[in-house]
Protein backbone atom coordinates (compact mmCIF):
# COMPACT_ATOMS: atom_id res chain seq x y z
CA UNK A 1 0.00 0.00 0.00
CA UNK A 2 3.45 2.38 0.12
CA UNK A 3 4.40 1.84 -2.95
CA UNK A 4 7.27 -0.68 -2.40
CA UNK A 5 6.34 -2.92 -4.87
CA UNK A 6 5.26 -2.41 -8.30
CA UNK A 7 3.55 -5.81 -8.40
CA UNK A 8 0.54 -4.00 -7.19
CA UNK A 9 -0.66 -0.92 -8.04
CA UNK A 10 -0.51 1.85 -5.51
CA UNK A 11 0.19 5.18 -4.27
CA UNK A 12 4.06 6.07 -4.69
CA UNK A 13 5.27 6.94 -1.57
CA UNK A 14 7.81 4.23 -0.58
CA UNK A 15 8.55 5.77 3.18
CA UNK A 16 9.25 3.23 6.00
CA UNK A 17 8.07 6.20 8.52
CA UNK A 18 4.92 8.12 7.13
CA UNK A 19 5.85 11.18 9.29
CA UNK A 20 9.46 11.99 7.73
CA UNK A 21 10.52 14.29 4.96
CA UNK A 22 10.29 13.26 0.93
CA UNK A 23 8.09 10.54 -0.06
CA UNK A 24 8.92 9.07 -3.84
CA UNK A 25 6.14 10.78 -5.24
CA UNK A 26 7.82 14.00 -4.20
CA UNK A 27 11.26 12.83 -6.10
CA UNK A 28 9.45 11.39 -9.16
CA UNK A 29 7.58 14.51 -9.63
CA UNK A 30 9.44 17.47 -8.26
CA UNK A 31 13.27 16.45 -8.98
CA UNK A 32 15.19 17.83 -12.17
CA UNK A 33 16.35 15.43 -14.85
CA UNK A 34 19.68 15.79 -13.46
CA UNK A 35 18.76 14.78 -10.08
CA UNK A 36 16.76 11.76 -10.71
CA UNK A 37 19.25 10.13 -13.07
CA UNK A 38 22.16 10.73 -10.43
CA UNK A 39 19.72 8.86 -7.96
CA UNK A 40 19.46 6.29 -10.29
CA UNK A 41 22.58 5.70 -11.21
CA UNK A 42 24.29 6.01 -7.95
CA UNK A 43 21.63 3.89 -6.27
CA UNK A 44 20.25 1.62 -8.68
CA UNK A 45 23.68 0.60 -10.62
CA UNK A 46 21.27 1.67 -13.35
CA UNK A 47 23.00 1.68 -16.78
CA UNK A 48 19.52 3.51 -18.46
CA UNK A 49 19.23 5.91 -16.02
CA UNK A 50 20.08 8.78 -18.13
CA UNK A 51 16.69 6.98 -20.56
CA UNK A 52 14.73 6.76 -17.54
CA UNK A 53 15.19 10.01 -16.20
CA UNK A 54 14.22 12.16 -19.09
CA UNK A 55 11.13 9.58 -19.84
CA UNK A 56 10.22 11.12 -16.11
CA UNK A 57 10.63 14.04 -16.86
CA UNK A 58 8.98 14.87 -20.33
CA UNK A 59 6.05 12.24 -18.95
CA UNK A 60 5.18 14.80 -16.40
CA UNK A 61 4.70 17.56 -18.33
CA UNK A 62 1.50 15.86 -18.93
CA UNK A 63 0.48 15.61 -15.13
CA UNK A 64 1.80 13.96 -12.00
CA UNK A 65 3.04 9.81 -11.79
CA UNK A 66 1.35 9.07 -8.66
CA UNK A 67 1.25 5.17 -8.86
CA UNK A 68 3.77 2.06 -8.85
CA UNK A 69 1.90 1.10 -12.08
CA UNK A 70 2.27 4.69 -13.78
CA UNK A 71 6.13 4.40 -12.68
CA UNK A 72 7.05 0.74 -13.56
CA UNK A 73 5.05 0.97 -17.18
CA UNK A 74 7.05 4.52 -18.08
CA UNK A 75 10.30 2.92 -16.73
CA UNK A 76 9.59 -0.33 -18.56
CA UNK A 77 8.96 1.88 -21.53
CA UNK A 78 12.21 3.72 -21.61
CA UNK A 79 14.40 0.73 -21.59
CA UNK A 80 14.98 -0.64 -24.96
CA UNK A 81 12.67 -4.38 -25.18
CA UNK A 82 15.47 -6.19 -26.33
CA UNK A 83 17.35 -4.89 -23.07
CA UNK A 84 15.29 -6.09 -20.54
CA UNK A 85 16.45 -8.05 -18.10
CA UNK A 86 14.91 -11.59 -17.98
CA UNK A 87 15.62 -12.59 -14.06
CA UNK A 88 13.54 -9.05 -12.77
CA UNK A 89 11.69 -6.70 -13.74
CA UNK A 90 12.91 -3.19 -15.64
CA UNK A 91 11.70 -1.33 -13.30
CA UNK A 92 13.55 -2.77 -10.10
CA UNK A 93 16.27 -1.16 -10.60
CA UNK A 94 15.16 2.15 -10.17
CA UNK A 95 12.30 1.17 -7.65
CA UNK A 96 15.20 0.40 -5.32
CA UNK A 97 17.48 3.75 -6.14
CA UNK A 98 14.14 5.75 -5.01
CA UNK A 99 13.53 3.43 -2.20
CA UNK A 100 17.01 4.13 -1.13
CA UNK A 101 16.74 7.84 -1.56
CA UNK A 102 13.45 8.45 -0.09
CA UNK A 103 14.62 6.63 3.25
CA UNK A 104 18.50 7.25 3.38
CA UNK A 105 18.98 3.78 3.40
CA UNK A 106 22.45 3.84 3.38
CA UNK A 107 23.02 6.11 6.27
CA UNK A 108 20.83 4.30 8.35
CA UNK A 109 22.34 1.33 7.50
CA UNK A 110 26.06 2.60 8.76
CA UNK A 111 24.36 4.18 11.99
CA UNK A 112 22.27 0.96 12.75
CA UNK A 113 25.56 -1.30 12.12
CA UNK A 114 27.92 0.57 14.92
CA UNK A 115 24.33 1.04 17.26
CA UNK A 116 24.45 -2.71 17.03
CA UNK A 117 28.12 -3.39 17.45
CA UNK A 118 27.70 -0.61 20.57
CA UNK A 119 24.71 -2.89 22.09
CA UNK A 120 26.69 -6.48 22.35
CA UNK A 121 28.56 -8.11 25.23
CA UNK A 122 32.13 -9.85 24.08
CA UNK A 123 31.37 -12.63 22.05
CA UNK A 124 27.98 -11.51 20.98
CA UNK A 125 27.82 -11.53 17.15
CA UNK A 126 25.94 -9.26 14.85
CA UNK A 127 24.88 -11.37 11.32
CA UNK A 128 23.63 -8.91 8.24
CA UNK A 129 21.94 -9.87 5.43
CA UNK A 130 22.51 -7.47 2.36
CA UNK A 131 20.75 -7.81 -1.27
CA UNK A 132 22.95 -5.59 -3.28
CA UNK A 133 25.66 -4.52 -3.87
CA UNK A 134 25.41 -1.30 -2.31
CA UNK A 135 24.72 -2.22 1.13
CA UNK A 136 27.39 -5.13 1.09
CA UNK A 137 29.68 -2.95 0.60
CA UNK A 138 28.87 -0.38 2.96
CA UNK A 139 28.58 -3.84 5.49
CA UNK A 140 32.00 -4.75 4.37
CA UNK A 141 33.85 -1.01 4.79
CA UNK A 142 31.99 -0.63 8.38
CA UNK A 143 32.87 -4.31 9.80
CA UNK A 144 36.87 -3.58 8.30
CA UNK A 145 36.18 -0.34 10.25
CA UNK A 146 35.04 -1.42 13.36
CA UNK A 147 37.70 -4.34 13.33
CA UNK A 148 40.84 -1.77 12.64
CA UNK A 149 39.74 0.68 15.70
CA UNK A 150 42.46 3.20 14.82
CA UNK A 151 41.41 5.72 12.38
CA UNK A 152 44.87 8.06 12.51
CA UNK A 153 46.36 8.40 8.90
CA UNK A 154 48.98 5.19 7.83
CA UNK A 155 52.14 7.30 8.52
CA UNK A 156 51.49 8.86 11.73
CA UNK A 157 54.35 7.14 13.96
CA UNK A 158 51.73 5.84 16.58
CA UNK A 159 48.22 5.87 17.15
CA UNK A 160 47.20 8.95 18.81
CA UNK A 161 43.34 8.81 18.50
CA UNK A 162 42.88 5.92 21.52
CA UNK A 163 40.07 4.14 18.95
CA UNK A 164 40.70 0.41 19.72
CA UNK A 165 39.23 -2.57 17.76
CA UNK A 166 35.77 -3.64 18.51
CA UNK A 167 34.72 -6.34 16.17
CA UNK A 168 36.73 -9.37 14.95
CA UNK A 169 35.37 -10.40 11.11
CA UNK A 170 33.83 -14.25 11.31
CA UNK A 171 33.13 -14.58 7.83
CA UNK A 172 35.74 -13.28 5.40
CA UNK A 173 33.99 -13.61 2.74
CA UNK A 174 30.07 -13.12 2.71
CA UNK A 175 28.22 -16.30 2.98
CA UNK A 176 25.81 -16.84 -0.39
CA UNK A 177 23.36 -19.15 -0.80
CA UNK A 178 23.30 -22.45 -2.71
CA UNK A 179 21.84 -23.39 -5.95
CA UNK A 180 19.57 -25.55 -3.99
CA UNK A 181 18.44 -22.57 -1.86
CA UNK A 182 18.11 -20.26 -4.84
CA UNK A 183 15.84 -22.67 -6.35
CA UNK A 184 13.54 -22.91 -3.34
CA UNK A 185 13.97 -19.28 -2.81
CA UNK A 186 14.30 -17.31 -5.91
CA UNK A 187 14.68 -13.76 -4.44
CA UNK A 188 17.66 -15.11 -1.94
CA UNK A 189 19.77 -15.32 -5.50
CA UNK A 190 21.35 -11.66 -4.53
CA UNK A 191 21.48 -12.46 -0.61
CA UNK A 192 25.27 -12.10 0.93
CA UNK A 193 25.75 -12.37 4.87
CA UNK A 194 28.51 -11.34 7.11
CA UNK A 195 29.09 -11.81 10.40
CA UNK A 196 31.23 -9.88 12.96
CA UNK A 197 31.85 -11.18 16.69
CA UNK A 198 32.37 -8.56 19.46
CA UNK A 199 35.97 -7.97 21.06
Amino acid sequence: ERGFSFRFDSPLDMRMDRRQGESAYDIVNKYSCGQLEDIIRKFGEERWAKKIAKAITERRRHGPIATTKELSDLVSSAIPKRFHPTDIHPATKTFQAIRIAVNDELNNLKKAIDDCVDLLFPGGRIAIISFHSLEDRIVKISFRRIEKGCTCPDDFPRCVCGKKPRLSIVTKKPVTPSLQEISKNPRARSAKLRVGERL
